[in-house]
């Protein structure tokens, strides 16, 4: 993607965010996006065919950041030296998370939620599998990795609804109610 593109694109996610922290994602028109991001139409549907493929380059976009290899210090967190650490990567996604939240809540309370927890949970199950893989049990491996990838992901959901807790206050509550993990 050359530099232009790479604008435009910026633009159009600024303008979905800015968007999403004012109204319901189903109340969002792309009209109302190009307008925010001061482009045309054509320039719009260049870069994405609907609404859906916009958020789900979004997700995308953030999650690809979020569950990098090699995380970067941070204005609000730095991660950067704790790769392998199980605890301190599912905090890392969660400060991202709670960066987000203002939009995040629009998503996830409305049908597009579920969009955006599939996307997200397809980014668990790298997160997780380790992990999961390694508990001795009877029970199936892709169940427990199936349940905690769903567990987390409802964990969140419930997080952006009673957002009074901390990203770490999240992760202590998620690693008590797991203590497989």
């Amino acid at each position: 993607m050359d530099r232009r593109q790479q604008k435009t694109r910026k633009a159009v996610f600024e303008a979905f965010t800015a968007l999403l922290e004012r109204k319901p994602y189903a109340k969002i028109s792309v009209q109302e996006i190009i307008d925010a991001a001061d482009i045309g139409r054509s320039t719009f549907y260049a870069h994405f065919e609907t609404k859906d493929e916009l958020l789900n380059a979004l997700c995308k976009e953030i999650f690809d950041h979020v569950f990098s290899e090699h995380p970067a210090r941070e204005k609000t967190h730095d991660f950067s030296g704790r790769k392998n650490d199980l605890e301190a990567e599912v905090t890392h996604v969660l400060y991202h998370l709670y960066d987000s939240r203002a939009y995040l809540k629009s998503i996830l309370s409305s049908e597009s939620g579920e969009l955006f927890m599939q996307t997200f949970q397809s980014y668990l199950v790298t997160l997780f599998a380790p992990a999961c893989g390694k508990i001795v049990s009877d029970v199936p491996q892709d169940y427990l990795l199936h349940r905690t990838v769903c567990g987390f992901a409802e964990t969140v959901r419930w997080w952006m609804r009673h957002d009074t807790y901390s990203a770490d206050e999240i992760s202590r509550f998620f690693f008590a109610a797991s203590p497989c993990l």
